[in-house]
């Protein structure tokens, strides 16, 4: 007996010293609650998701067993102020594997996906937390809820609706499974994704480097050396592939490289033809279950757009209005590539961004590399950052005593005009083999109102893959890395000056298709002049941007615009018939063919797809999403016209777009924030303005 008592003492103190040494199992005890980064191990993870899962199936419990009648206070603000542990590891656990991972860390993500999915799911279908929730929502009338209170009563009602909590029998049983089997093909067409791009190594000679510029052939042989080898080598990270797209000379090399890139997860062993087809198909029994023939129709029932026909309306309507400027632009650039060469060319997928680069810098005399001096990261820094202070009166101080997650990444303290803590921003600029490809921004804790009534700040993070600093140059970016930093920088604004009282509610918790608006309403400044004079300076002179080149800059604004639309459609109705599917998809192949004939400006070719690695619609969460892009862009052309109308830094426009869109998240239905600001609602015609496409009307405003 003694000797069990001792034993069972001895598991209890284990016990009690493995959840004392997770730093997940508790608040974190830092300054602002930032994230302590030093003291996390791999080995906290799991133990810590596990303890989540369990501290809030007690704390779901609590809720359905209690004997009061259902209220908001008691069922759905109790809810949403459960699973504080499990979200507090998980703010951290998905940034990681997404910037900073391993194969131990993939190797979690894997075991306890279907464990999380699992979770959700039993609270979704938790028949008797349902009863309660549908309770408050058909007595909300007799409640007194503020706004807030009846969005979030509202979103968690139908929450509960679309995750199967009507449904009964053999139906809730299908939904649990199919829930758990497109979160475990998610996962593994990510991995899949990331896997097999750090698989491509491309070792060049001296004379394989025709055309490329001296920044593009040292960051090459910078990469080789970082191997221990001599040479040059390429690899299928952005800022080594686009470069040698743009300048490399040599035709038969770009042809390589280009079938690399697009034939990458279409066979062997991170193949993920057969997984996509899967989780289309298991998407669409899930909409099957609740109704919906397609799962575009139910995704999209909780959207601005409301339907599929709403969304391929938009897409046509951009199609029928972008496609004649798109071909006029590729007659020009077929018959300047043919006078180039000497003979007739046509132009084919790997040929576009060099001679559209050669074309630009004989009509404007501007390209990349006559940029890139000007756009010196820290000086880009300095210029994002300001362009929040001149619109908003925030200011972001470097704090050199938070932890960080990678020795490559600063932290920020951001402060209100009236000094205020506003939160902390992450900035993760370049390329590792850790890091999934693309550019991306993310929160480690949203903004919220605690129990006490405090308000707790957020802690984001903007990822990107930028060009690398060499042994003899900074880190100097390209035009187009500039607008992608301004984009998720706008992204990071929408989290960061949150001023909520629900997390569910706060930041970029809104629909699909309004997110993308605060992070593309910031690209429009990197074409007004009075933006780049604040920042745009010569790393080595120190000598601002001349207006020369500024004219350039805003001359080539409208230069492959039409391109750049009809091709960013291509991705959307890509991603629309895939959702769209009523059976299942045999040949991945000739679905893409027929699905983009209509916007493929180029020849077919064979082996090449792009679905395979598109992790937006089948890993990241934009599954029949993807039109939001352009969604967006209608609204923040129409939001910048605005701005353009009173002064792009006027004051008093600012704080009507800080509040009326980036504080109050999913506070409110979006087209009502929209028409706060703006006074309607959004319309094509600045956008087709802005590029050239249609000249700008005086319509009055209704």
């Amino acid at each position: 007996m003694k000797k069990l008592i001792l034993s069972l003492f001895l598991i209890l103190t284990l016990h009690t010293m493995a959840k004392s040494e997770n730093i997940f199992l508790s608040e974190f005890k830092t300054t602002n609650g930032a994230i302590p980064f030093d003291k996390i191990t791999n080995s906290d993870f799991e133990p810590a998701i596990l303890q989540g899962i369990e501290e809030q199936k007690q704390q779901i419990n609590a809720i359905v067993n209690q004997r009061s009648v259902p209220n908001f206070e008691n069922t759905i603000l109790a809810l949403e102020q459960s699973g504080k542990t499990l979200s507090r590891v998980l703010g951290v656990f998905y940034p990681y594997i997404s910037a900073n991972s391993n194969d131990e860390l993939m190797e979690i993500s894997t075991k306890l996906s279907p464990v999380l999915t699992a979770h959700s799911t039993s609270i979704s279908l938790n028949e008797k937390l349902w009863e309660r929730v549908k309770f408050v929502y058909d007595n909300a009338d007799k409640l007194n809820l503020d706004s807030e209170d009846r969005m979030l009563l509202e979103e968690t009602y139908i929450s509960f609706v679309r995750s199967g909590a009507n449904l009964q029998g053999e139906a809730r049983e299908k939904y649990r499974q199919l829930n758990n089997d497109i979160s475990m093909l998610t996962l593994k067409f990510g991995q899949n994704v990331l896997k097999e791009l750090n698989t491509y190594e491309i070792w060049l000679e001296k004379e394989d480097l025709a055309g490329l510029p001296e920044s593009s052939i040292e960051a090459a042989r910078t990469a080789a050396k970082e191997k221990g080898k001599d040479g040059y080598l390429i690899t299928l990270a952005a800022p080594s592939y686009r470069p040698f797209m743009q300048y490399s000379s040599r035709r038969d090399l770009r042809e390589k490289l280009y079938k690399m890139y697009n034939s990458r997860n279409t066979s062997g062993e991170f193949s993920n033809i057969e997984i996509m087809s899967q989780i289309a198909d298991k998407r669409r029994q899930l909409a099957n279950i609740f109704g919906y023939k397609t799962f575009a129709e139910y995704k999209l029932s909780h959207t601005m757009a409301q339907n599929s026909q709403n969304v391929y309306n938009l897409l046509n309507n951009l199609r029928d209005a972008y496609l004649p400027a798109q071909k006029n632009e590729m007659k020009e650039l077929e018959k300047f590539a043919s006078t180039l060469e000497g003979k007739k060319v046509k132009i084919e997928a790997w040929d576009y961004s060099y001679y559209f680069n050669k074309l630009k810098d004989n009509k404007f005399d501007l390209n990349d590399e006559i940029l890139r001096p000007y756009f010196e990261l820290n000086n880009v820094i300095d210029g994002v950052f300001g362009l929040a202070t001149k619109l908003y009166g925030i200011k972001f101080i470097e704090n050199h005593d938070a932890q960080v997650f990678n020795p490559e990444v600063q932290a920020f303290n951001v402060i209100d005009a009236d000094g205020t803590y506003l939160g902390m921003i992450y900035t993760d600029f370049f390329p590792r083999a850790s890091k999934r490809s693309g550019a991306w921004m993310t929160g480690f804790r949203d903004q919220y109102i605690d129990d006490k009534g405090s308000d707790v700040r957020p802690l984001v993070s903007i990822t990107m893959n930028f060009t690398k600093p060499t042994g003899s140059k900074p880190s100097l970016l390209t035009f187009d890395e500039v607008e992608t930093f301004l984009h998720e920088f706008g992204h990071a604004l929408h989290g960061l000056l949150s001023k909520v009282k629900y997390a569910s509610l706060s930041g970029t918790a809104v629909y699909r298709d309004f997110v993308e608006l605060p992070s593309q309403f910031n690209e429009n400044y990197l074409i007004e002049k009075e933006f780049l004079d604040s920042f745009a300076k010569h790393y080595e002179t120190g000598e601002a941007m001349q207006q020369e080149l500024v004219d350039k800059i805003i001359a080539s604004a409208q230069f492959g615009a039409a391109y750049a639309c009809i091709r960013q459609l291509g991705f959307g109705y890509l991603d629309m018939a895939w959702h769209t599917i009523t059976e299942p998809v045999t040949d991945a192949f000739a679905f893409e063919l027929n699905t983009m004939k209509e916007v493929q400006p180029f020849s077919v070719v064979e082996g090449c797809l792009l679905a395979p690695q598109f992790s937006h619609i089948f890993s990241g969460g934009y599954a029949a999403g993807y039109y939001s892009y352009k969604w967006a862009e209608v609204l923040e052309a129409d939001a910048f016209a605005k701005f353009k109308e009173d002064g792009i830094f006027n004051q008093e426009t600012a704080k009507s777009f800080r509040d009326n869109v980036l504080s109050k998240g999913g506070t409110e239905h979006p087209m009502e924030l929209y028409k706060k600001f703006r006074g309607s609602e959004p319309n094509i015609d600045a956008l087709l303005a802005r590029d050239g496409v249609k000249k700008k009307t005086n319509k009055t405003r209704k």
